[in-house]
C-alpha cells in the first residue's frame, strides 16, 4: 500500500485489474519515493514471500514476518518524512 501511495502522490497508479501491479508498484519506488536500490530488492523478495504464501499456503518464516513487519514501519516513516517534504498538500 505504500508503494501505492508513491505511485499515487506523483499522479500516476498501477492497474489492481492486472497481474503484477504489486511488483511494478514496489519497482518505482525508486522513482516516487527515492526509495534506495537495496531496499526495493528486500520489499520485492518479501512481496513474493507473500505470495507464495497467499497461493500455495506454504509457511513463512518467523524472520521473514518479523522482517517483513520492520520493513513496512520503516517505509511507513521514509514516505512520511517524503510526503511533508514533497507534497504536503496530500497529508
Amino acid at each position: 500500500m505504500l508503494a501505492d501511495l508513491g505511485l499515487h502522490a506523483n499522479g500516476y497508479r498501477a492497474l489492481t485489474s492486472r497481474p503484477g501491479h504489486h511488483y511494478t508498484a514496489i519497482q518505482t519506488l525508486p522513482l516516487t519515493l527515492g526509495v534506495d536500490a537495496r531496499t526495493v530488492v528486500r520489499l520485492d523478495y518479501l512481496r513474493k514471500q507473500r505470495n507464495v504464501t497467499e497461493y500455495s499456503g506454504d509457511l513463512v518464516s518467523d524472520a521473514d514476518v518479523v522482517e517483513c513487519v520492520m520493513q513496512a514501519e520503516a517505509l511507513y516513516v521514509f514516505a512520511l518524512r517524503w510526503l511533508r517534504k514533497n507534497k504536503k498538500d496530500l497529508l
